[in-house]
């Protein structure tokens, strides 16, 4: 909290007050496209690289793609990364608490969603320790900066590895050619407040620059009762990136960013004593850095290679748990056409985590310190059958130091019908490999009083399988008219091996008292079969209007192995805590050529499994542009309830999310 006033201390006060009025202010530029502006037809041929690793149109993706725009991002009034994802049909997003979310796509959700890929730029943020993201971390970018959010839903395995079982997420930030001069923001409302500032020049004759700093106070949001939660959120950080453009064929990308967090969070912990599950408030100290290089070639029209590399350093102090994991990794990648008919990718990647765990009687790890090494190779061939027909190969061939050899191939096929029509349908394996907890972590989930107590433990399982992905999916494109559009999605998921919990007793002498221990030991004890539906329609019914409607629905059925073990149920472990029906319907309208009003209505079935009933949330946005350097704006999110709950976990006491107002400035020169 220190370090965040302080650093707003060193705003000069005309920000402050503004953000004291409850205004915003953003800058839209003449070089930044206004894309409510585009056509629908324009918007269709928007491009997307992270489902085939090149750039290439969205209409012509064999894949189930959505692009969020920096526009739809400014739009949206959304904050954070996890807000924005909100407004994707498929991807699941639900607020824990300040600082945590429960983000997955098509099912398996969890504070730890263990089969979704999350990157920045091309750098994995999804944790090797549980398996998941930590969201409130990955706040390390201005929204301002984000160029576009690339969501793949569905396996991308081929291309991006294990854990990229149900999709994909890349956040791409804007070239520094694109964020020249300075850019300030002050936010001001009842549950957040904040300042950055961004500077960017010129460097040298061939390159371009911008640093950035910023920091923000998320208030407490409310427990069950309505009061306030103790999971009040303060962070400071900054950051840096430089490109170069060099003999008309070499582009050179340095960057990098740290932070410095605190968040609050109630917890339930365990006790040999009574209370034998007490809840405790805690404060963690977050703090990390990464940084990343690139260096891109162009050989030819259709040709180019890629080389990657970042270290990536993360600490993490609570009461449970204190975690230091430092990553490196690099990545070869190489395009080129062979023939007239083929278009060829592929890649080597190597990967080293080093982790070093200090436990408590609550979660442990054994070793407390482990390093592994994931080698990677991939190919992809993307032919070109007939004029309007493709068929794209692929398979990606990893050793990781957990479950050995994985093979994740892919088969998909384009049918491009007429200009204004596509048909897709794909058959794809993907893997979730063991993480550092499934196989060395143990995890007392309570007590229970007796003579002589019992504990209830969760132990890891160095001899677990990869889960197993077996995916089909048919997708449909079509733009009947230019001012429509819709993008329909089918898939049907077989999982086989995946983890859940078998039962087993012992006695143990300590930790004083001596207990018996109800253990449950980690195994590939379960299958699923999950099938649904995804649908994205977007209208223009006048040029100064948009409308964007998504829903998706999805199934989940799931069943143990071998119904004789003494297995927690399947059913109990994995149904009932994703939404069967999510909707969300989008305006965008300009009431005048400086004034914007904004809505987006989301409503999402209730959790049964999580006692979590359904909810429907109302956000609003009123923008002004009185010059094309200054914008202000004003923000109402979950209008409609006073407060409500999106989600539970096991150990994290979760908040209710209220009614909140905020307004932004942000302002160039």
């Amino acid at each position: 909290m220190a370090k965040y006033q302080s650093a707003m201390n060193k705003l000069p006060q005309e920000l402050i007050l503004l953000a004291c009025m409850g205004i915003t202010a953003v800058q839209v530029g003449a070089a930044t496209p206004d894309l409510t502006r585009l056509s629908i037809e324009e918007l269709m041929n928007v491009e997307i690289f992270s489902a085939s690793k090149k750039t290439q149109k969205l209409f012509d993706t064999p894949a189930a793609a959505f692009v969020i725009s920096r526009e739809d991002i400014r739009r949206s009034g959304a904050t954070s990364i996890p807000e924005a994802l909100r407004m994707v049909p498929g991807v699941e997003v639900a607020q824990i608490s300040a600082s945590e979310w429960a983000i997955s796509i098509r099912g398996f959700n969890g504070r730890f969603a263990s089969k979704l890929l999350v990157l920045i730029d091309g750098r994995s943020v999804y944790t090797p320790l549980f398996s998941g993201v930590y969201w409130g971390p990955q706040d390390t970018v201005l929204l301002e900066d984000v160029e576009s959010i690339e969501v793949v839903r569905g396996p991308g395995g081929t291309l991006w590895g294990a854990n990229a079982v149900n999709g994909v997420i890349n956040i791409r930030t804007r070239r520094t050619r694109d964020t020249q001069g300075a850019l300030a923001t002050v936010l001001g409302g009842d549950q957040e407040s904040g300042a950055a500032f961004r500077y960017g020049d010129q460097l040298g004759e061939n390159g371009h620059y911008r640093v950035y700093a910023k920091g923000f106070r998320r208030d407490a949001l409310r427990d069950a009762e309505g009061d306030p939660a103790h999971d009040a959120w303060d962070q400071v950080q900054g950051g840096f990136r430089a490109d170069w453009t060099l003999s008309g064929r070499d582009e050179l990308t340095l960057q990098g960013d740290f932070y410095d967090g605190q968040p609050d969070q109630t917890l339930t912990i365990a006790s040999l004593t009574p209370p034998s599950a007490p809840i405790v408030e805690d404060s963690v100290d977050l703090r990390g850095s990464n940084l990343l290089f690139r260096w891109k070639r162009q050989l030819g029209a259709d040709s180019e290679w890629i080389l990657q590399t970042y270290y990536d350093s993360n600490e993490r102090h609570e009461i449970e748990l204190d975690q230091r994991i430092d990553t490196f990794d690099i990545e070869f990648q190489h395009r080129f056409p062979w023939g007239g008919r083929q278009d060829i990718t592929w890649g080597l990647g190597y990967r080293s985590v080093r982790d070093d765990l200090d436990g408590s009687f609550t979660v442990s790890f054994d070793p407390t310190n482990r390093r592994t090494e994931l080698l990677s190779a991939f190919v992809q061939d993307e032919i070109r059958l007939l004029d309007d027909l493709w068929l794209t190969l692929g398979s990606k061939f990893e050793h990781n130091d957990y479950s050995g050899f994985e093979i994740q191939p892919t088969a998909r096929l384009l049918w491009r019908a007429d200009p204004h029509q596509s048909v897709w349908g794909a058959v794809s394996r993907a893997v979730r490999t063991p993480s550092r907890s499934d196989s060395d972590i143990r995890i007392n989930v309570a007590g229970i009083p007796g003579t002589p107590p019992t504990l209830l433990s969760i132990f890891g399982n160095n001899d677990l399988a990869s889960e197993e992905l077996i995916s089909f999916e048919l997708g449909y494109r079509s733009e009947p008219r230019r001012d429509l559009s819709l993008d329909v999605t089918a898939f049907y998921n077989r999982y086989d091996q995946l983890i859940n919990v078998e039962g087993s007793a012992s006695f143990e002498l300590t930790p004083p008292p001596p207990h018996v221990v109800l253990a449950r030991t980690f195994g590939n004890l379960s299958e699923a079969d999950t099938y649904g539906l995804e649908v994205a329609l977007a209208w223009q019914p006048l040029d100064h209007w948009r409308l964007n409607a998504g829903y998706a629905w999805i199934n989940i059925d799931a069943r143990n192995d071998d119904p004789t073990r003494n297995v927690v149920r399947a059913a109990v472990q994995y149904e009932g805590k994703d939404p069967t029906h999510q909707f969300v319907l989008r305006s965008q309208w300009d009431l005048t050529r400086n004034l914007d009003l904004d809505l987006a209505l989301y409503h999402v079935d209730d959790l049964p499994a999580l006692n979590v009933p359904n909810y429907t949330r109302l956000d609003l946005r009123l923008g002004w542009r009185p010059r094309k350097d200054l914008e202000f704006s004003l923000v109402g999110q979950n209008l409609l309830d006073d407060h409500h709950r999106e989600f539970t976990s096991f150990d994290l006491v979760g908040s209710e999310i209220p009614r909140s107002v905020y307004g932004k400035v942000v302002w160039r020169w």
